[in-house]
């Protein structure tokens, strides 16, 4: 199995920590990297051989010099996309697309968002997916109406198959919300070329999601620890305040 983080953003939303360091590589809480956070729960599964990160251009070189300085237990591969600003940048399901390619993956694939910040164990995640016949997405229950409108929102039936998906609806049907944490089996993956072939849309993963769950069997792992989406400020600095290196 190869895990995909991605972390070819430009996080625009949080100028100016953002303007000459990429969002993953944001201190969360005691000094410690969001990275960090992701890679060391990710390097507990067995099952993944090879850790693949996806960035741009303008942020390649710092992600060379923090896996240069962090090492890991797992094989790390560092993916340059080629943009170099917001403008121009590929967005996250064309970003799958090219790790696919470019690091010749041919296995089931965990793909992790680089501004997810969540303390469940990912291993739960793997484990419950591998039971089902399909592709899985971590759901948590945001408890708002009004905050899921900023979401992608699931409804599960039963067996906690997907059998709808709106991506930031104005009036949700629910509050269970789809974060960027995915399990695609190896023969899904050939989707990703099947959608991007449909549609323009190639930026917010949660598209292709709703795409997929229309097309294919897609189940939702709902967790109940602490997730936070750094996708402004506010995230950000809620996150520092309650988020510690050590938990």
């Amino acid at each position: 199995m190869k895990a995909l983080i991605l972390a070819a953003g430009y996080g625009t939303r949080l100028y100016p920590l953002t303007l000459d360091k990429p969002k993953p590589l944001l201190e969360i809480g005691n000094s410690k990297l969001l990275l960090d956070h992701i890679v060391d729960r990710v390097e507990k599964i067995e099952r993944i051989n090879q850790i693949l990160i996806i960035t741009n251009q303008r942020f390649f070189d710092q992600f060379k010099a923090w896996h240069s300085k962090r090492g890991s237990k797992k094989e790390v591969l560092i993916l340059n996309d080629g943009t170099e600003s917001n403008r121009t940048r590929l967005g996250a399901i064309k970003d799958m697309e090219f790790a696919l390619k470019s690091g010749s993956i041919n296995d089931d694939l965990l793909v992790v968002g680089g501004d997810n910040l969540f303390d469940f164990d990912v291993k739960r995640f793997v484990d419950y997916a591998m039971t089902k016949d399909g592709s899985c997405v971590a759901v948590h229950d945001i408890n708002s109406l009004d905050k899921a409108r900023n979401y992608g929102i699931v409804i599960l039936d039963e067996n906690d198959k997907i059998v709808d998906f709106q991506e930031k609806p104005k009036h949700p049907k629910t509050t269970l919300v789809a974060i960027c944490l995915y399990y695609f089996p190896k023969n899904t993956l050939s989707f990703i070329d099947e959608y991007l072939a449909r549609t323009d849309i190639k930026d917010a993963p949660g598209h292709y999601m709703r795409w997929l769950a229309q097309r294919d069997k897609v189940y939702g792992f709902v967790f109940n620890e602490r997730w936070y989406d750094i996708g402004n400020m506010a995230s950000y600095e809620e996150a520092c305040k309650n988020f510690s290196c050590k938990q």
